[in-house]
């Protein structure tokens, strides 16, 4: 959408221009914000209280789920046109499921493309498990490192929608020349790629177009993740107590989805895969991600928007040099330069309060003046370079907030990419035959997909409920709760997958007359994944989306994204220093070419104790950290009783 669709509306310009006249009126009111104006307040959900004006609750002698469904959603949503959406004609259910069946599909092609790459890198480019395991986490950090791509075209300059559309037509090409490449020249001769039955080594040429598509889907997949995450639940107003919800319940759905998706790559394309028809895995995905997009367009008239804020960097740089230029000021709480709460409403945004924390920034709103006043025309004031709002500031601090937050559940993505690389390579010496049935080592991660589907409609409808009754939270778990729980079933996760090692390796050392481990000894490490999945990956979406400003929420979802970047990132960084101490002259090290020879039950047992230190540092993260407060805008509605 253009910049232009997204103005104000004539109606919303000639109630602004009433109520301006009325100010005095508003001046009755019994809420004093922190400037010592009056203003009407509702505290966030979460807090529990609010109070409304001339502390009256309106009655309503009509049907109310119709009245609701034909007022304009109350957190600055506009429909395509750039008009105040409606909630009965945009949004909820409708628009969401056409999002969850887009993200199923688009999960389907991506997990199509990946869940099969460790052994693609060994068949068929003939790399070794240490080599092959490094560029798998590599690329997969990549893929979610190219979500801060994606989340700053969203938030800055295109929009959520026009973000989603843009990456995911490059994600179709990606997968479309990865599948002609295939076909033509890496699968050579037709059918290799299976087990016993190498590929020849490809030329450079090869490998470069090989690299170049696999990139682009990283680049197209990495840059809509995040914005259709948050895009999903944009189809819900927090404000409307229905719809506020759905949108919790909707993240639930999302994981869902995505799990959904890639149980259908982790069965049918990995067995494709698995045989040598890596061409045909491939075109299927390909499909897959087509379809994916056409559906996604076909939405277009029901979806919900929120209009993109521009440069964020800008904004923060604007504080801090602000705050430095500002460094003799005296900051007096009560005169911090705010906009009027009137303008936030008419322009889709919402004011946040002054906390406390971080106060040096504080500098960056304070005046100079003895006297606040809204209606400042000081050239200096007008400067964000030298006078930032509260709002400003406080979007500074809550980023600043939820970065060690952040950091803390990089350890747990270290734990979770085992899943795609280490737990593959560990069921490849396994015994894969369930009578004349062989089970594809990648196919094992269907045990972690139903995990993950048990452990959703679990939650939401046992344990949530259960724990509501014991600590009196409507949400039962709060997030950074739910989280924490993820990390230490994680932990568990690395100590079974460790305790199986130990168990194949005896097997191994006893000799020909012992059979080898059974691949169904790996069932509990993938059901405990996907157990601290839910509580960790979905935690964290609810949390980084409830916690990010407006204008940065395609930030926050990127911020779970690119934690797990991260994690593949020290991962890939881990098994190289692992491999380079312990290597020796008569030791192959932990992760050899060899893993009979090996000892990979080391490297899990590391990582349970590394996810044991970070639990603790989270903890204390986790009570230093205070939630963001916002004031809730007027609707049109609203404006209109005002008049009345």
């Amino acid at each position: 959408m253009s910049e232009d669709s997204f103005q104000m509306n004539s109606r919303t310009s000639e109630v602004y221009n009433k109520i301006m006249k009325m100010d005095a009126q508003h001046n009755s009111s019994n809420s004093i914000d922190q400037f010592g104006k009056h203003v009407d307040v509702v505290c966030t959900k979460d807090q529990g209280f609010g109070s409304k004006k001339n502390g009256e609750i309106l009655s309503e002698h009509v049907d109310v789920e119709e009245k609701r469904k034909a007022q304009h959603t109350e957190d600055g949503s506009v429909d395509r046109f750039g008009k105040p959406a409606i909630k009965g004609k945009t949004g909820g259910w409708k628009a969401a499921i056409l999002i969850l069946v887009n993200q199923g599909l688009a999960t389907l092609a991506f997990f199509g493309v990946g869940v099969n790459m460790v052994l693609f890198f060994t068949r068929v480019l003939q790399q070794n498990n240490a080599e092959a395991a490094n560029n798998v986490s590599k690329w997969t950090g990549t893929v979610y490192m190219f979500s801060l791509v994606g989340a700053f075209l969203s938030d800055a300059y295109l929009g959520r929608h026009m973000t989603c559309v843009l990456f995911l037509v490059i994600f179709v090409l990606g997968i479309a020349m990865l599948a002609l490449s295939a076909h033509f020249f890496l699968i050579n001769p037709p059918g290799c790629g299976k087990v016993g039955f190498n590929c020849q080594h490809t030329l450079p040429w090869e490998n470069g177009i090989f690299y170049l598509s696999i990139y682009m889907v990283a680049l197209g997949s990495g840059g809509y993740q995040p914005s259709i995450a948050t895009f999903g639940a944009d189809q819900f107003d927090e404000e409307d107590t229905i719809e506020s919800a759905s949108k919790v319940s909707f993240f639930s759905w999302f994981y869902l989805a995505l799990n959904l998706g890639s149980l259908i790559s982790n069965t049918v394309l990995d067995y494709l895969e698995d045989n040598g028809m890596w061409a045909l895995g491939f075109w299927v995905s390909c499909g897959a991600a087509a379809l994916s997009l056409l559906i996604y367009l076909w939405g277009t008239p029901f979806y919900r928007h929120h209009r993109p804020r521009g440069n964020p960097l800008t904004r923060f740089a604007q504080v801090f040099v602000a705050a430095t230029r500002n460094c003799n000021v005296e900051v007096a709480y009560s005169k911090l330069y705010e906009l009027p709460k009137k303008e936030f409403g008419l322009q889709g945004r919402r004011m946040i309060l002054h906390s406390d924390g971080f106060r040096w920034l504080d500098k960056a709103a304070a005046m100079e003046e003895p006297e606040y006043s809204p209606n400042l025309n000081n050239k200096t004031q007008e400067d964000p370079w030298h006078l930032c709002t509260v709002t400003q500031v406080e979007e500074v601090k809550c980023i600043l907030r939820m970065l060690p937050i952040w950091l803390c559940t990089i350890i747990y993505s270290v734990v979770f990419t085992q899943m795609t690389s280490l737990f593959v390579e560990q069921g490849t010496t396994m015994n894969t035959h369930l009578g004349r049935f062989r089970i594809p080592p990648a196919s094992m991660s269907v045990f972690d997909i139903l995990s993950v589907v048990t452990w959703v409609m679990l939650y939401r409808r046992v344990l949530s409920p259960f724990a509501s009754l014991i600590t009196g939270n409507p949400k039962g778990l709060t997030e950074l709760q739910r989280m924490g729980v993820g990390l230490i079933i994680g932990m568990t996760a690395m100590l079974a997958a460790g305790l199986v090692e130990l168990e194949r390796l005896k097997r191994i050392e006893k000799g020909a007359g012992f059979k080898p481990l059974g691949i169904l000894w790996q069932v509990p490490q993938y059901v405990l994944i996907g157990a601290s999945e839910v509580f960790m990956y979905v935690g964290q979406l609810e949390f980084f989306n409830a916690q990010a400003p407006d204008g940065l929420k395609s930030f926050g979802s990127a911020l779970c994204m690119t934690s797990i970047s991260l994690g593949n990132y020290v991962s890939s960084l881990l098994v190289t220093i692992v491999m380079d101490i312990t290597k020796r002259e008569n030791s192959p090290g932990w992760i050899p070419r060899n893993l009979n020879r090996g000892h990979m039950d080391r490297f899990y047992f590391l990582l349970a104790l590394l996810t044991t230190i970070d639990f603790g540092v989270y903890v204390i993260c986790a009570k230093w950290y205070r939630c963001i407060s916002l004031y809730r805008n007027p609707t049109i509605e609203d404006l209109d009783q005002e008049l009345m």
